[in-house]
């Protein structure tokens, strides 16, 4: 009896031993991946393709020059505990890549989109950007077709990271991107609907310079200097002359680039001044998505600029994950 009591303890023990292991592993294969991102833009779109099975953390505030950002110490943290680093890449965020690249667990990547995404023949310098400084224009998500192009490497990298939910990353892409198709749709038509001597674009931040060679604008100047500063009085007097000559109605800039010369510029150019155009805020709810700001964009500029703002009024802005 004593050697059978000892038998079916061993037995218990064995069973009770493989219902923990068990749940063990079942809870390590959901667990949720841990991905870190830096602007609204990019963090919105990583969390419509990832859904529920990651926690997305976006470390650069909304309504915060992302140029400039300097992250502090409680987002090494941050970085340092992450599965996954999603940032655009083409020398947007150096101090964020150079804190990651420190802390990070060894075997978590850094993904840069944008060097992924477009070859280096293709990165565009400008007056905010120039050749010289050796940093390209950054800003490839107003393009849509490369907002597109960024949600397949975000796919991509997360199934690679975790296979077991393949079909659910590549089924939330395809639905996503759907929904960017209709938005690059809706953008053709916006673009369409301005008279064609006014589809310029003069900017205060060079933000839509992959956007309007898809679109069929022109980017006539871009206010800001490569340095962030306001422009001095000769580059004001030349920028004004440019915008009578070319008979511009509407210049743009954006609350997160406050500049006090922008009004001034438009006043003796005889344009109006408008500053609500954003490459990187986030409108408010409901509309708080990637594709929300874009249908925002594009209704403030086509307005300004002489066209029909009905044409984004049937794009979907909601998130398919909040």
């Amino acid at each position: 009896m004593k050697g059978l009591r000892l038998f079916l303890g061993k037995i218990l023990a064995c069973l009770i031993f493989s219902v923990l292991a068990s749940t063990t592993h079942a809870q390590e294969s959901y667990k949720k991946l841990n991905i870190v991102t830096t602007v609204a833009p990019i963090t919105n779109i990583v969390k419509n393709i990832s859904g529920d099975h990651a926690h997305v953390t976006g470390i650069v505030p909304d309504g915060t020059d992302s140029h400039t950002f300097e992250p502090i110490p409680t987002d090494a943290k941050i970085l340092a505990s992450a599965d996954l680093i999603i940032v655009n890449g083409l020398d947007l965020e150096l101090p964020t890549v150079a804190l990651a690249k420190k802390v990070k667990n060894p075997n978590t990547s850094i993904l840069q989109l944008g060097n992924r995404a477009l070859k280096k023949e293709d990165w565009r310098y400008d007056f905010s950007f120039p050749r010289e400084q050796g940093h390209p224009n950054p800003h490839l998500w107003p393009n849509i077709a490369l907002a597109m192009r960024y949600a397949e490497i975000i796919q991509d990298s997360l199934v690679e990271l975790d296979p077991s939910r393949k079909a659910y990353y590549i089924a939330n892409t395809s639905a996503y991107r759907a929904k960017l198709r209709k938005l690059d749709d809706a953008i053709f038509d916006c673009v369409n609907s301005i008279p064609v001597k006014n589809r310029k674009l003069v900017t205060y931040h060079d933000s839509f310079a992959y956007f309007a060679p898809r679109y069929g604008m022109q980017v006539i100047a871009a206010i800001q200097p490569s340095d962030f500063s306001e422009p001095g009085p000769r580059e004001m007097i030349r920028i004004i002359q440019q915008i009578k000559n070319e008979q511009i109605p509407a210049i743009f800039g954006s609350e997160v680039f406050p500049s006090k010369v922008m009004e001034q510029i438009a006043r003796e150019a005889g344009a109006t001044f408008i500053d609500q155009l954003s490459d990187d805020e986030l409108p408010a709810p409901p509309h708080d998505s990637f594709i929300g700001m874009m249908v925002r964009n594009m209704t403030v500029m086509t307005k300004a600029l002489g066209g029909n703002p009905e044409c984004v009024a049937t794009v979907d802005t909601s998130n398919i994950f909040p």
